[in-house]
């Protein structure tokens, strides 16, 4: 229910009652502006973009304090999205006086403060969410974030650091006996950390010359160890080589496992290793390989260029790596992927090969014979 109407002073009010039967006005110096505003409010009821003037009366880290404690976050979730808040520039501002204006000037102030474009892109698609979910909430009409530019990201071809052979062969040699296999389920299963961590006995099926991978290990607050599916889901059987498999069955010979659910590496009290003991390790086998700027993560890397260059599909390599979406593994790898120019070439090279060989044979052929 909507009116207009002249007050004695000569200015129009316009009022409303919204959908909880709660009264607005507002005053103006004309019928035309008072129409136009009340014009507005019926098109956002309409269009389901309403929200109360005076709803988002709360800052940004006071609804984030209280919608946080509704979401099901693994523990490293919960660790970001605090530390994204805390450090954001606007956290005390009102969401409804929240601009976007204000997430502009705090994307300049985090790349003047040198932080990677990668670090900038994480932290404002946290404070993203925190606006969106403010939006569902009817809290504000839209999200003040939306179409601010971030600051360039290298393309995924210059960013990567895909190993050779011969470094992951350096690594391999200098690394500890007992470290050896960790590694290969990085290089030659393209498993992430967590993992490879947690890999238990009955993951490594030898009968069918698979690798399962079922859980990954995270650390809650206190050092403890937290089991819980792969990133995203991402359960999956891996195809085992039998050179990795005989690697796996003589470091399980060798040094056994350990606890109730049999680990097959394993650091403090017989637990899963902690995520700063792998890298420890890993820096340490660098260090003895002579190998520079090699992350643990680049050894998966190097398991996707492998399963490229051997002419698996997007399907394949996605499922080996236990991708969500090929789109994720098309955006990350298809650089790697010959290009249409690439087979066409190959396949004319293919031609030109067999004619130039038919050729050579007819010449030797037709020869005269030297008497």
């Amino acid at each position: 229910m909507a009116s207009i109407k002249q007050r004695p002073n000569g200015t129009w009010r316009a009022r409303y009652r919204d959908e909880m039967r709660r009264e607005h006005s507002r005053h103006f110096r004309t019928k035309r502006d008072a129409q136009r505003w009340l014009d507005e409010v019926t098109s956002q009821v309409v269009t389901g973009m309403y929200v109360d003037p005076k709803a988002g009366a709360i800052s940004l880290a006071s609804y984030f304090a209280d919608w946080s404690q509704r979401q099901v976050w693994a523990p490293t979730t919960v660790v970001a999205m605090k530390l994204t808040v805390e450090k954001c520039a606007f956290r005390e501002v009102e969401l409804r006086s929240i601009r976007r204006s204000h997430v502009e000037a705090w994307v300049k102030q985090m790349h003047a403060g040198g932080y990677a474009p990668g670090t900038i892109k994480t932290r404002v698609n946290n404070v993203r969410a925190v606006l969106r979910a403010a939006v569902r909430d009817r809290l504000i009409a839209t999200d003040p974030s939306l179409g601010v530019t971030l600051p360039r990201m290298r393309k995924a071809d210059m960013a990567m650091r895909i190993p050779t052979p011969e470094e992951v062969a350096a690594i391999m040699n200098a690394a500890e006996e007992w470290f050896r296999p960790f590694i290969a389920f990085c290089a030659f299963a393209g498993l992430r950390l967590g993992e490879a961590a947690a890999m238990q006995l009955p993951d490594v099926d030898f009968l069918h010359r698979q690798i399962r991978v079922r859980r990954q290990v995270q650390r809650k607050p206190g050092g403890l160890v937290d089991l819980r599916p792969p990133k995203y889901g991402s359960e999956r059987d891996i195809p085992a080589p039998d050179e990795l498999l005989n690697l796996l069955s003589d470091h399980i010979a060798k040094w056994k496992t350990f606890g109730a659910d049999r680990w097959i590496f394993y650091g403090k009290n017989n637990e899963p290793p902690h995520q700063n003991t792998v890298h420890y390790w890993w820096k340490t086998t660098l260090q003895r390989a002579g190998v520079e700027g090699v992350r643990l993560h680049d050894l998966r890397h190097f398991y996707a260029s492998g399963l490229i260059a051997a002419g698996c599909d997007v399907v394949t390599v996605q499922r080996a790596l236990g991708h969500a979406k090929a789109t994720t593994t098309l955006n990350t790898y298809s650089h790697l992927w010959p290009t249409a120019d690439d087979r066409t070439r190959a396949a004319t090279s293919t031609l030109v090969e067999s004619v130039l060989r038919t050729f050579a044979d007819s010449v030797r052929t037709d020869s005269p014979t030297s008497a």
